[in-house]
């Protein structure tokens, strides 16, 4: 059964100049430690940071105001290298979230699909 779902675009451009303005704050503010690590592998920085971004964006609109923070949603990959989602600190154990994301040059999109756990 659908809970929840949600979709959010982001710019390359302003999650870079954030970045700059901001520095290591927004970073640590915004991301867990294991997402900085897995974006340092990654080829651009930039986009794969703004495609987490849109995701944690389009997770926290399918849930709705469940008090969650930018670090309670974590965004890594699969073995295979598909998108995860965890929702951390023990909060909605109950819940499955089904997330995709693509980016290109200036922009990155994620889409998110909350569903109750069998």
């Amino acid at each position: 059964m659908i809970i929840g779902t949600g979709v959010d675009i982001t710019e390359v451009r302003r999650l870079r100049q954030a970045i700059e303005k901001w520095g290591d704050g927004f970073l640590h503010r915004v991301f867990t430690k294991e997402e900085l690590e897995n974006s340092k592998t990654r080829g651009s920085l930039y986009q794969h940071l703004a495609g987490r971004f849109a995701a944690k964006e389009a997770v926290f609109k399918a849930l709705g105001d469940m008090g969650l923070n930018w670090k309670d949603v974590q965004i890594l990959n699969d073995k295979d290298g598909k998108p995860l989602c965890v929702i951390r600190n023990g909060k909605n154990k109950k819940l499955d979230v089904h997330i995709s994301i693509s980016h290109v040059k200036n922009y990155a999109v994620a889409n998110a699909i909350i569903t109750q756990k069998p």
